[in-house]
């Protein structure tokens, strides 16, 4: 999660929501990357997506069973989706999103009975430090606009 975490705090310096996301299997890190939105002028680069799709490109496969998906945000739909579909083993996320989380706090798409695969969810790791993160963050924001 401390990985994630200084990939959130790269996004914050490049003006995108503090988000990070490491994927690791067997102990080794396979992917890791941040929010990369306004970048990329994508709504799709989010840092889970990303560290998905570089986890899957390194891995040369799409289902990436036996992998862990770090990210210090709980996954909005879009990415409880893809880790689903991905076959992610576990999700272990740090500060809960009650607006949009997909992993149990707002819904729960990564353990959701009717999908043909469930991610096993830790979620609240270094949560504070996540939280204060994008706390920071949207402040700033909104000194700037006032």
């Amino acid at each position: 999660m401390r990985l994630a975490l200084a990939q959130a705090r790269a996004a914050a310096k490049a003006d995108e929501v503090p988000v990070g996301a490491v994927v690791v299997m067997g102990g080794e890190v396979i992917a890791e990357g941040r929010n990369r939105i306004r970048e990329l002028r994508d709504p799709t680069a989010h840092a889970e997506v990303l560290v998905l799709r570089a986890a899957s490109a390194r891995l040369r496969r799409e289902r990436l069973g036996g992998t862990i998906l770090y990210t210090t945000l709980e996954p909005c739909p879009m990415c409880a989706g893809a880790a689903v579909l991905a076959r992610v083993d576990a999700v272990v996320y740090g500060a809960a999103d009650p607006k949009a989380g997909a992993g149990g706090t707002l819904l729960d798409l990564l353990r959701h009975p009717a999908l043909n695969h469930r991610c096993r969810v830790v979620g609240g790791v270094l949560a504070a430090e996540s939280r204060r993160l994008l706390q920071r963050f949207f402040k700033a924001k909104r000194r700037g606009n006032a």
